[in-house]
């Protein structure tokens, strides 16, 4: 690649970064919020989503939907926070089967306002293992079911392939599975 094609490409990316940090800015800064009850680490973690945005787009070959990839990219950055701060923490995950077995130190109360409402949506949705977590945010907000599927389908593929040592090195770092 030329000089001149390297920095066209590098403006390229840059200006869809700005993008979309404009239009998904505020939708990165809710899953954070979900992902991160610490307001320092969440500040943290918006740095490390909106870093690994700028990273992807140099992989980015419109296999996917723009927003498809943004929230793929989104949630496995958190996601990977999360078990990095899980670990250092060793706090048990649980599924969503076992949400509704926790007791909740308020059932016995009606929930007066939609801020403890929200505040208990979160504080649950922190509890998830990070692929329940990926599934309930991305519904909220407002990915439809096959895009959550392919999401789902994607994680799923990338953990397995992870916790595999003989497929160690053929995980894609691109989240709509790009060819290797």
């Amino acid at each position: 690649m030329s000089h001149i094609a390297a920095i066209t490409a590098q403006s390229s990316k840059d200006n869809l970064y700005q993008q979309t940090a404009e239009t998904y800015g505020s939708a990165i800064e809710r899953l954070a919020r979900a992902y991160e009850a610490n307001p320092d680490a969440r500040r943290d973690l918006v740095q490390d989503i909106h870093i690994a945005l700028w990273r992807s787009f140099a992989g980015f070959d419109q296999r996917c939907s723009l927003r498809t990839w943004i929230y793929r990219v989104a949630h496995n950055a958190a996601t990977s926070h999360v078990i990095k701060q899980r670990r250092a923490r060793s706090q048990a995950l649980v599924g969503l089967e076992e949400l509704e077995n926790l007791s909740d130190a308020n059932s016995g109360q009606q929930v007066a306002d939609r801020d403890r409402a929200f505040n208990q949506l979160l504080n649950l949705i922190q509890q998830l293992k990070p692929l329940d977590r990926q599934v309930i945010l991305s519904y909220l907000e407002g990915l439809d079911a096959a895009s959550i599927g392919e999401s789902y389908r994607t994680f799923a593929r990338q953990r397995s392939d992870q916790s595999s040592p003989d497929q160690k090195h053929s995980h894609s770092p691109f989240p709509c599975g790009r060819k290797r």
